[in-house]
């Protein structure tokens, strides 16, 4: 006997599915309308609400490639999905928290995300579209060029000085 998906089994294939191929309407299906997303890239906001919500997976999704869930975790009120990417020239891996409610929609995304220099080119390529799409192309200039250089650097210091702390390496 084959048992039938749990609403919450459905939901979870779906936002899988929506976020490999970059469907923004098949996303936001999934949520809740009082949905609260958390960043791995600050602590100052959260997204609260359909809208806000999507506005940030609008530019999520212009600037991720390659998305690929790996590792699903959980039960019928919490999951943990495990996922690779790109973000540029950087590849990344992601770990969402998805919490539940009764019929199974999205309350909650928590996000978090390595190494830094995905992290941090994805401050640079997603904060800019996000003050954009709210109407501050000056500060989205700003916030553009303010985070250029911490990807920079991170992304330098990833290649030529991380390697140098590596405990496998000869000296």
């Amino acid at each position: 006997m084959t048992l039938a998906p749990s609403p919450t089994d459905t939901t979870t294939t779906a936002w899988r599915a929506a976020g490999e191929v970059g469907d923004l309407d098949a996303a936001i299906a999934c949520l809740a309308e009082d949905v609260e997303v958390i960043s791995p890239l600050t602590a100052a906001f959260t997204f609260r609400g359909r809208a806000q919500v999507r506005e940030m997976l609008a530019a999520a999704f212009e600037i991720f490639s390659d998305v690929r869930f790996h590792t699903e975790l959980g039960d019928e009120v919490a999951r943990a999905l495990v996922l690779t990417g790109r973000v540029g020239r950087e590849s990344f891996e992601e770990a969402q928290l998805l919490r539940f409610d009764a019929e199974g929609q999205i309350t909650e995304v928590t996000l978090f995300g390595r190494p830094l220099p995905a992290l941090t080119q994805v401050m640079t390529d997603i904060g800019p579209r996000l003050v954009r799409g709210q109407g501050r192309p000056g500060l989205a200039r700003v916030i553009g060029a303010a985070t250029a250089p911490l990807a920079f650097f991170t992304r330098v210091g990833e290649k030529r000085l991380v390697p140098l702390a590596d405990p496998n390496r000869r000296r």
